[in-house]
């Protein structure tokens, strides 16, 4: 059995981190706000510590190791965030927060087989450490710790996490399919991103709302903004991936592209390679030199790296990059009926945030 990653601590300050504190919050009531989050997330990290254990040893060892290796808690931070239209951080809020947060944890571990990834949060995945089995079966252990979280909420948290873990998987699958014969590609691409993304995302905001029991008007509204972000924040990914700066994105540059994924700017470029010619020559050579393998010798890395900072400047990737743009506003503009307060004024940065990522 392998040693176990690390343990590594979230930040300190969550909100902080996120820029949901010194960069919005400017009256006592913001303050307290901000720092009740916090206390939440302490108790959210808590709980994932003593729910994430398993009587067989090596089960318990690999379910603890992404746990260990950090993350940023911004789902359970969401919650916690939007129960403060209602009671606040009651129990049941920080418990629906663990469970969904110990859910993207499980995502994590399939993903990274179904994408073949090498390393996540600084180290290595978890099926390069034991193989995709394991890291599949591990997957499946924390699914089910997570449901058993959510039963103990009652029917309304079964089929919360029920729905959101169908959408999970059906995101994973057309992925993996790809778009059918007349369907769009980019629409297929958006849905596979709110799936996957957004669903999780949204069922965090709305976990804030069920169980703190706020009104059921502000559920849809924060349902809405979750799905928007999810798929703001995976657009602005795309145009991270192909940063020239692997120091500060921790990915080699084109990562996706390089694994064959195909992201919007190549999807923007495939829409106008019929009606442009330097487009389909750009698209020819991602395809030949990036999309296809590892280069095999020096001139084919370099020929790749030239394609790739060729569709970094191209205007497909400022097209996507104002999508992404878009879709925060629309996430924000969903957050219309809520009332004026620092948990509207703290999803809205929130949304300015996951943007400005990639500046």
């Amino acid at each position: 059995m392998k040693p176990s990653a690390p343990v590594v601590r979230r930040s300190s300050s969550v909100t902080s981190q996120l820029g949901l504190s010194d960069r919005i919050f400017s009256t006592a009531a913001d303050r307290g706000l901000a720092a009740d989050i916090d206390a939440g997330l302490e108790q959210v990290e808590a709980g994932l510590l003593a729910e994430v254990v398993f009587a067989d040893e090596i089960a318990n060892v690999t379910s603890r190791y992404l746990l260990n290796a950090g993350g940023k808690r911004v789902r359970p931070m969401l919650a916690l965030l939007t129960a403060h239209l209602g009671s606040g951080s009651v129990p049941n809020v920080v418990t629906a927060a663990a469970a969904i947060e110990i859910t993207h944890l499980a995502s994590l571990y399939h993903d990274d087989v179904m994408d073949d990834a090498d390393k996540r949060r600084g180290v290595p995945s978890a099926q390069t450490v034991w193989g995709n089995s394991i890291a599949i079966l591990t997957g499946d252990l924390l699914f089910a710790r997570a449901s058993q979280l959510m039963a103990r909420l009652g029917e309304r948290a079964i089929r919360l996490q029920a729905d959101t873990f169908e959408r999970l998987v059906l995101g994973q699958l057309h992925e993996t399919v790809g778009p059918r014969d007349g369907e769009d590609p980019v629409q297929h691409y958006i849905q596979v991103l709110a799936d996957k993304t957004g669903s999780l995302i949204a069922a965090a905001a709305q976990a804030g709302i069920v169980f703190s029991d706020a009104p059921d008007e502000f559920e849809g509204p924060v349902v809405e903004f979750g799905e928007k972000i999810g798929v703001a924040f995976q657009l602005i990914d795309d145009v991270i991936d192909l940063s020239p700066q692997p120091d500060e994105t921790g990915k080699v540059p084109g990562t996706d592209l390089r694994a064959g994924v195909a992201t919007l700017p190549l999807l923007r470029l495939r829409e106008r390679q019929t009606t442009d010619a330097a487009a389909a020559a750009l698209l020819e050579r991602l395809e030949r030199d990036v999309m296809s393998g590892p280069a095999s010798d020096a001139a084919g890395a370099v020929a790749a790296d030239a394609a790739i900072a060729e569709l970094r400047d191209h205007d497909v990737t400022h097209q996507t990059l104002a999508e992404a743009h878009q879709w925060a506003r629309d996430a924000v503009a969903a957050l219309e009926p809520l009332p004026k307060g620092s948990v509207k004024k703290a999803l809205t940065k929130f949304a300015e945030t996951i943007v400005e990522r990639s500046s």
